[in-house]
C-alpha cells in the first residue's frame, strides 16, 4: 500500500474567507472518494488554528500501489480539484511512502 500525504498552505485571506476556502477545499477533496476507484482511503484535516504560520490542510490517502496513485493524479476529477487548489494555495508539501 502507498500512503500519499499532502499538506497545503493557503494564500493570504481574511479569517472569514480563509475559513470558507479551507472548508471548500476539504469538501472538494473528500468528494473524490466517490469518484475515483483507485482511492482506498481518504481523510482531510483542517488545522485548528485559522491564523497560523503552519499549513492549513492535510490530505491523507491510500492506494494499492504506485500505478493507482499515478492514475489518481491524472484523473479528470482530481485535476478539477487541483485547479482550485492552485488558485487558493501558496505552498504544498507531499510525501508518498509504502506501508
Amino acid at each position: 500500500m502507498i500512503n500519499h500525504v499532502v499538506a497545503f498552505k493557503l494564500k493570504e485571506f481574511q479569517p472569514e474567507e480563509k475559513t470558507a476556502v479551507r472548508n471548500e477545499l476539504k469538501a472538494l477533496l473528500e468528494g473524490l472518494k466517490e469518484k475515483i476507484t483507485e482511492l482506498r482511503f481518504l481523510e482531510v484535516g483542517i488545522n485548528h488554528e485559522v491564523e497560523s504560520k503552519n499549513y492549513d490542510l492535510v490530505l491523507i490517502s491510500h492506494f494499492e500501489n504506485l500505478e493507482d496513485l499515478k492514475s489518481y493524479q491524472v484523473h479528470p476529477e482530481h485535476q478539477k480539484v487541483v485547479k482550485r487548489v492552485l488558485e487558493t494555495t501558496e505552498a504544498r508539501a507531499a510525501v508518498d511512502f509504502e506501508f
